[in-house]
């Protein structure tokens, strides 16, 4: 079943509009009866059927309400060292199917990309809908937020707002380094905010690295092998994945 997120709080009948009513006439084809999904701003999903259907604007009823427990208990967001090409819009897409609850891409010292501050709004506007379009294939009830891209000093100070901070740092694998992460994750209590933070290509700096530590930040190997900078994040999300929802369920 098709899935669309209110764009604000709305009392049903629910409205549809822009680039979703569209979607729903142009692209699903759709007609007055069909059935889709609602997530409305407060996080709450409902079947609803369609009543009136134009491209400028569609509305729904709904038909019943559902209980969906589908986001990770603690809430993830993913701090990237600006990498090259397409590989953070990567991460964007990936990490929200992976229940991502936010992004923060930031200029790391050995940050190849020069971010072109004039192109932020059209950038963020294109991250914005891969967020959109990943939550709503993946079967979010929250959309992810992504800030526009932020010196490293600045990330040093958005760590504040965090209980957990980790740091996948590669040197910590290449010397053996193995606990650190598993004893981090396996203590994670519900509803803490955790940053997990990953260098661009050439990774971090010892002086980065220094910095990190002195805020507070748990510095981790990812198993023993060498991540990619698109591939860190996916497998952070996906091993605290398995070991809040997936094993700590099976322990039940």
């Amino acid at each position: 079943m098709q899935r669309y997120f209110l764009q604000e709080e709305q009392e049903p009948p629910f409205r549809l509009y822009g680039e979703d009513a569209y979607h729903i006439t142009h692209v699903m084809r759709m007609q007055p009866g069909d059935e889709v999904l609602i997530v409305t701003r407060s996080q709450k999903s409902a079947v609803c059927a369609l009543q009136t259907v134009s491209p400028e604007e569609v509305t729904v009823k709904v038909k019943k309400w559902r209980e969906e427990e589908v986001e990770l208990p603690v809430s993830v967001t993913i701090a990237s060292g600006l990498p090259k090409g397409d590989k953070l819009e990567w991460i964007f897409q990936k990490g929200t199917e992976l229940g991502a609850a936010g992004f923060i891409p930031f200029v790391a010292n050995r940050s190849v990309v020069k971010w072109d501050e004039k192109k932020v709004a059209k950038r963020k506007d294109r991250w914005d809908k891969i967020l959109k379009e990943a939550a709503e294939q993946s079967h979010r009830v929250i959309i992810p937020t992504v800030q526009a891209p932020c010196p490293f000093q600045t990330l040093l100070e958005e760590m504040e707002r965090f209980d957990q901070v980790i740091v996948a740092y590669e040197e910590s694998a290449k010397s053996g380094e193995q606990s650190t992460f598993s004893s981090v994750i396996t203590k994670l209590q519900r509803q803490e905010r955790v940053l997990c933070i990953f260098g661009p290509e050439g990774g971090f700096t010892e002086k980065e690295i220094e910095a990190l530590e002195q805020k507070g930040a748990h510095i981790a190997a990812l198993g023993p092998r060498i991540l990619r900078t698109e591939t860190a994040p996916l497998y952070a999300l996906s091993a605290i994945s398995y070991q809040l929802e997936l094993f700590k369920r099976g322990e039940q």
